[in-house]
């Protein structure tokens, strides 16, 4: 089987600046219409297994680590609102979904991930984001992410090509370069070049020696480099913490995630935020799928 895991924010995001923000007159809706659309595609191209992970509270565990960790502060609202929307509305589809208040999505899809890797009858897990963090969780071309909006597949082969480092060093790569998008700021001096170049060799931060002597690659500026490392080791280390998804959230068995027909009653909920045009295509895969 092919187990499909769903970053629910990514497709709000994508959604609200996709098509729903060229409309002048979309509804207050748009977006979780759209996200709920595609989701019931991933069901008619002939997907079983479907979990869909949402930032239910955006902030985590992980504000507590960084203050300037990422926030609610400064989000569209029309993002903020739709979110519990759009978690209802895929439950009613009969679709699991994971909130996450504790910790992120990634963390969820992360857990998704690990569980359904360790699972033989799984052939393949297809995380649908391209975030970034989870780059951590590629293996080879069984554990892949997929970028619907540019419709790529980014298996190992991929993330090494992107950060010229594996999915074992993408925490470390993150943690010295840091992530404008999350609120961390990486070391200052270093990096992608020079992140990738050192982590080729080292893999982890811990393994990098204080004295750029003992780096034998070339990086422009070593000695800085070095020099900052060794001051700021331990933020470092903090900021690899931070960029490290969590995949031990309970999340249940790749069993628990395969579509069994939506919830009865479910039309009411799709009424409620205009996607009454969808329940048909429900309706006829349930009839296909579950005679």
């Amino acid at each position: 089987m092919i187990v499909h895991l769903v970053d629910g924010t990514y497709e709000l995001y994508r959604q609200h600046f996709g098509s729903a923000a060229r409309h002048s007159s979309a509804s207050e809706t748009a977006a979780s219409v759209g996200v709920l659309s595609s989701t019931i595609a991933l069901l008619e191209s002939g997907a079983t297994h479907i979990a869909v992970a949402t930032d239910h509270v955006i902030e985590s565990f992980r504000n507590d680590l960084w203050d300037g960790y990422k926030t609610s502060d400064g989000m569209e609202d029309e993002i903020l609102s739709q979110i519990s929307v759009i978690e209802n509305v895929l439950k009613q589809l009969g679709v699991t979904v994971w909130p996450m208040v504790k910790y992120e999505a990634d963390d969820a899809l992360a857990s998704g991930a690990r569980v359904a890797g360790e699972n033989r009858s799984v052939r393949q897990v297809l995380m649908l984001t391209p975030d970034k963090d989870l780059g951590q969780c590629v293996q080879g071309k069984r554990i892949v992410q997929v970028d619907r909006r540019n419709d790529t597949i980014i298996d190992e082969d991929a993330v090494r090509a992107k950060f010229g480092v594996g999915p074992e060093s993408i925490a470390d790569w993150l943690g010295l370069v840091g992530d404008t998008a999350d609120g961390f700021p990486g070391l200052s001096g270093w990096g992608a070049k020079s992140a990738s170049t050192v982590l080729a060799k080292f893999k982890h931060i811990e393994d990098i020696p204080d004295d750029h002597s003992e780096w034998d690659v070339t990086v422009r500026g070593a000695e800085k480099l070095a020099n900052t490392l060794r001051e700021q080791r331990d933020l470092a280390n903090l900021f690899k913490k931070i960029a490290t998804t969590v995949d031990t959230v309970k999340v249940g068995e790749v069993d628990d995630w395969e579509w069994q027909g939506p919830r009865k009653g479910f039309e009411k909920a799709f009424d409620e935020i205009g996607a009454s045009r969808l329940i048909d295509r429900v309706d006829q895969i349930a009839a296909r799928r579950l005679r």
